[in-house]
């Protein structure tokens, strides 16, 4: 038996999904007062983050503009499709924009990533230390990295590469955690002070 499939979701209906949940079809036009994600069909508002969380993630965003090699391109706050009922907004992602239809893409699809970047914050934790990581290996996301703010206010990032035999992230095998500075080759050389994102 099938499920008869509901219209596009709108500003009164939103909040109930139809029983095998909304499709980003059905909700992409949406107009609401708050930043959302589609997770199993359902319309989660995304928490609102700090100021250090923002300026950190422009400038890991900043620094992999600036060592990208061809064909990778460099975004953050794009929608990223998992599939039709889980459309997620990483932090920042690395992706290769050939076979991508660039001009009328409204989300990416996985298969388009090699890199995606989440800043952890407060109301973001159990996401992006384990929800996140689970689904983009699942997809065969090559790499991942975690940013973490310690008491002390100081920069560390979780650097995981896909194991493609289970599907899973392992730590990077020379370099699983970075503090000070950030210096990988994956997906493409870069080097970043992350003291100075922190700094003034």
């Amino acid at each position: 038996m099938t499920t008869r499939q509901q219209g596009p979701a709108n500003e009164d209906n939103w909040m109930f999904p139809p029983a095998d949940g909304w499709t980003f079809d059905q909700v992409k036009n949406l107009e609401l007062p708050f930043d959302w994600e589609l997770v199993d069909g359902v319309i989660v508002a995304r928490g609102q983050t700090n100021v250090w969380h923002n300026a950190v993630r422009d400038g890991i965003a900043d620094a992999l503009k600036a060592a990208c090699v061809q064909p990778y391109r460099v975004l953050n706050e794009q929608c990223v499709m998992l599939d039709d009922r889980n459309v997620v907004k990483p932090d920042v992602i690395v992706f290769d924009p050939r076979k991508l239809n660039f001009f009328e893409a409204e989300c990416i699809p996985t298969v388009h990533l090699t890199l995606v970047v989440e800043v952890v914050s407060p109301g973001s934790r159990r996401d992006d230390r384990v929800s996140k990581p689970a689904q983009f290996a699942a997809a065969k996301v090559p790499c991942y990295w975690r940013v973490e703010l310690d008491r002390d206010h100081k920069l560390t990032v979780h650097e995981y590469w896909l194991n493609a035999d289970t599907l899973s992230y392992i730590p990077a095998p020379m370099h699983p955690v970075h503090h000070g500075k950030l210096i990988t080759e994956l997906p493409f050389p870069v080097e970043i002070d992350l003291d100075a994102l922190v700094g003034f």
